[in-house]
């Protein structure tokens, strides 16, 4: 059970990109990488990013089709390349001025333990490796690429007490 004030901390929503906003799958097209990435989650960090949360993402990559998501989406932050995501973690914190406890991160593969360790709520996909549960305070339901990220959007904003408002625009 995640305690309400551990939640109603979280003030930023960190992503991991490959495994997790997308299905973890690349392919290429005329030295073009190919990335998916699921509407469902692209709608939720919208919502999330207008209930005022930043939302942003780290990967051990560097791709124009994150860069243009991140854009699309209008990401907080995009740290690409990041061989150590600790390293990032702590950029994130000083650049934002945030604490560990305030962010939500969300992993599939061990490179995202250690930041998940550090978060105050951290979360890893229903298909991530059964040992990334020593990682995460939860597992969505969900697949990483298949709505893993609106999942936990959904529930954040429910129990932060602003899905309510959020839903205004679409059920008045």
């Amino acid at each position: 059970m995640i305690s309400q004030d551990k939640i109603d901390r979280i003030k930023a929503l960190v992503l991991d990109i490959d495994g997790v906003l997308t299905d973890g799958r690349m392919g290429y097209s005329d030295g073009e990488e190919v990335k998916f990435f699921h509407v469902r989650d692209g709608h939720g960090i919208k919502l999330a990013i207008r209930a005022g949360l930043k939302v942003g993402a780290f990967s051990g990559r560097q791709a124009e089709a994150n860069r243009k998501r991140a854009a699309e989406l209008g990401f907080s932050f995009l740290y690409e390349n990041q061989k150590n995501k600790r390293e990032a973690f702590q950029t994130l914190l000083e650049e934002n001025d945030l604490n560990a406890e305030e962010c939500l991160y969300i992993g599939d593969d061990v490179v995202d333990g250690p930041v998940m360790k550090q978060c105050g709520i951290s979360a890893t996909v229903a298909d991530a490796p059964d040992y990334m549960d020593q990682f995460c305070t939860f597992r969505t339901k969900k697949d990483g690429g298949h709505g893993a990220v609106r999942e936990v959007i959904d529930w954040l904003l429910q129990k932060q007490g602003k899905w309510e408002q959020q839903m205004e625009r679409y059920v008045s």
